[in-house]
């Protein structure tokens, strides 16, 4: 089995190595059979690789330990989810998972555009097989998964394996990664079809439309890993936080930032025909961070809880990124002349200055995050001391930066394309602002004093009050007009332009997600040594151990206390926080439980337990408001979603030159 595996994954390296020739060449000699025998050869890498992952997958699932890879990270008494999930737990596994999403994508971008764009399909299939070869050629020859056990030169294997890390044994840890390995990998996507059209000088915008989709579900994609990565560090890690800016948390989020700019700036040049030099940027840098961030995780030259071991992998990938920044840095330079915008700004105060200070703000972010990530391998490089910055130096830097992100969010819709009259501003600006600043002073005199989060408060409400008024305004016009209620002229307005409407529920999400983090300047934290019957209080919450229990499972021996919850003299929740130690890692690991409520959680973390088991050390916390994060997450979803749903009047802008300025009619089909 182990010989097939190794087999389907050289025969997949070969056959990447001839779609590339054969894509290429076709295209350069106008040899169809070529450009075709390249995407059957596309198709025959997915069947490949799909062989070799069944086969790993099987080997997990049946125990079979002659694999140095299934002895590392599973076990007999591991459950059978997560001996699937052991396939993306390790270094060898990770990569071939990789490998397996690219192949995916690959044969669904060929299929679905065999019959179009035919002049730049090769370059597309050119580039992904490009990027899958270099994956392929890791799992081949240096991280191979079918490795076997050899003792003095003999296979042989072992009575039971090392068994699954105990954090990744959570049951967001089987959604978590295929959520932002779909992100990552879906970037290369629309990078293979930007390089394809600077490569040809493709008229038009053929590309973006092409690609819009497919990134908006990738970037739906990756926001859905990097949100399930905060629930998982929440309720797995024990310390109560969400994000800790840890290195391999702020590369899922870089690639995030950059393609947040894309989707912005590729409207510009959809309906303007503007910023055709940043969407080239963007997509490129989108890709390079999503290759950044998989070596993070996998060099080891970062100490994170999320990287792999130390290994020599890194070099490889350092070697992939070089090649791939000089070749698109090039490519986009040479192409300067094919990339010059039809329009240009005509006022500061407008729709498309918004969208411009929007992509200056993500990137200057972007910029941020990957400096205060890479410094402490920049300080050891120079003076031969890592120095890393910790959370508060990232949290005074982005703190402001996101609060400035949000008040764009809520004045772009309020300015009109190409300028905006003061009166305009006086009409849109009235309402929001002057409630905004209505909270802020009620906050103020309630007591409230911390400085970030009024303004965040304040900004919430300006942005989702503009984002309320854009569905109103609409709705009551489709209302009047179709004479039907104001509901259903809600649901009529979202379907006519679903892009624009679901855009502004991803906004709101964005606000409430901002609700919850703001929620975090009023944290509680008390460490409390609690006997068996006594309380112990944090804030309004009264603690009392009730029982304290302990136990001995097939994969884990666990300790257990039960814990009631009261307020004001009233019981409101039984919460049973737990202790874990995983016998085959012989590693421990907490259980947390939470009581879950719209304006605050109580958190607690079973720390440890005495011998005679009457006294137990809880970590209790309030976090106030952070069932936000989640909700705003779910409308971001709901609001991609809704964006991907064609839309019931199609909308097309045209373009016309007048004089050196660009107007924009849109045509109803």
């Amino acid at each position: 089995m182990e010989n097939l595996g190794s087999l389907a994954l050289l025969l997949a390296f070969s056959l990447s190595l001839y779609a590339i020739v054969a894509s290429v060449a076709g295209r350069w000699k106008r040899k169809p059979f070529l450009i075709l025998s390249a995407e059957r050869a596309v198709y025959c890498v997915w069947a490949l690789i799909t062989l070799a992952s069944a086969l790993l997958v099987y080997s997990l699932m049946t125990g079979d330990f002659r694999l140095a890879y299934v002895a590392r990270h599973s076990n007999r008494a591991l459950p059978l989810v997560y001996k699937f999930t052991a396939w993306w737990g390790g270094q060898e596994g990770s990569l071939l998972f990789w490998s397996w999403i690219l192949a995916c994508y690959s044969a669904v971008v060929v299929f679905t555009n065999r019959r179009k764009h035919r002049d730049f399909m090769p370059y597309v299939t050119a580039v992904m097989m490009t990027v899958q070869g270099f994956f392929l050629l890791l799992n081949a020859f240096v991280a191979s998964p079918f490795q076997l056990l050899a003792m003095d030169k003999l296979v042989t294997a072992v009575p039971d394996g090392n068994g699954l890390s105990p954090i990744l044994q959570y049951y967001a840890m089987a959604i978590h990664p295929p959520m932002l390995y779909l992100g990552y990998v879906g970037f290369t996507v629309p990078f293979a079809f930007a390089v394809g059209s600077l490569i040809t000088r493709q008229p038009g915008d053929a590309w973006i439309h092409t690609t819009r989709r497919w990134s908006l579900v990738t970037w739906l994609f990756q926001s859905c890993g990097v949100t399930l990565g905060a629930a998982w560090a929440y309720h797995v890690l024990g310390w109560g936080g969400y994000w800790g800016w840890d290195p391999v948390e702020n590369a899922s989020l870089l690639p995030w930032l950059s393609a947040t700019a894309f989707l912005h700036s590729v409207m510009m040049q959809e309906k303007k025909g503007m910023m055709k030099v940043w969407n080239a940027v963007l997509v490129c840098s989108t890709f390079l961070l999503c290759i950044f961030g998989t070596f993070l995780t996998r060099s080891g030259i970062m100490s994170s809880v999320h990287s792999f071991a130390q290994s020599n992998i890194g070099g490889y990938f350092v070697g992939f990124l070089a090649l791939a920044i000089a070749g698109t840095a090039w490519l986009i330079l040479d192409r300067l002349d094919y990339l010059k915008s039809e329009s240009q700004l005509e006022s500061v105060v407008s729709r498309e200055s918004s969208f411009l200070f929007n992509n200056l703000i993500l990137l200057a972010s972007c910029f941020a995050v990957l400096w205060g990530t890479l410094f402490p391998v920049i300080s050891e490089w120079v003076s031969g001391e890592k120095i890393s910055l910790d959370a508060p130096w990232f949290n005074r830097l982005m703190i402001p930066i996101g609060l400035f992100l949000l008040f764009l969010t809520g004045v772009g819709p309020l300015f009109s394309w190409r300028r905006t009259s003061l009166e305009s501003l006086r009409r849109n600006f009235m309402l929001p602002g002057l409630a905004s600043l209505a909270l802020v002073a009620a906050l103020l005199a309630a007591g409230m004093r911390q400085f970030y989060a009024l303004i965040s408060f304040g900004f919430c409400l300006f942005v989702a009050l503009t984002i309320w008024m854009e569905f109103y305004r609409g709705a009551r016009a489709v209302s009047a007009k179709s004479q039907i209620g104001f509901a259903r002229a809600l649901v009529e307005l979202t379907h006519r332009n679903t892009r624009r409407y679901g855009g502004y529920l991803v906004h709101m999400g964005i606000v409430l997600m901002f609700i919850g983090f703001t929620g975090a300047a009023f944290n509680q934290h008390r460490q409390l040594d609690l006997v068996k019957g006594s309380p112990g209080r944090i804030g309004a919450y009264d603690l009392r151990v009730v029982d304290l229990r302990s136990g001995d499972g097939d994969n884990y021996i666990w300790n257990h206390a039960v814990i009631e919850a009261s307020k004001n003299g009233r019981v409101v929740a039984t919460l049973e926080p737990e202790k874990r130690f995983y016998k085959a890692s012989r590693e421990g690991t907490s259980h947390v439980a939470v009581h879950h409520k719209i304006n605050e959680d109580l958190y607690l973390n079973f720390a440890s337990a005495s011998e005679d088991g009457s006294k137990a050390v809880i970590q209790a916390y309030i976090f106030p408001l952070v069932s936000w994060i989640w909700i705003g997450a779910l409308t971001l979803v709901a609001g991609t979603l809704i964006a991907l749903v064609p839309s019931k009047i199609k909308l097309q802008y045209a373009r016309t030159e007048v004089v050196g300025i660009t107007h924009h009619a849109p045509v109803y089909k």
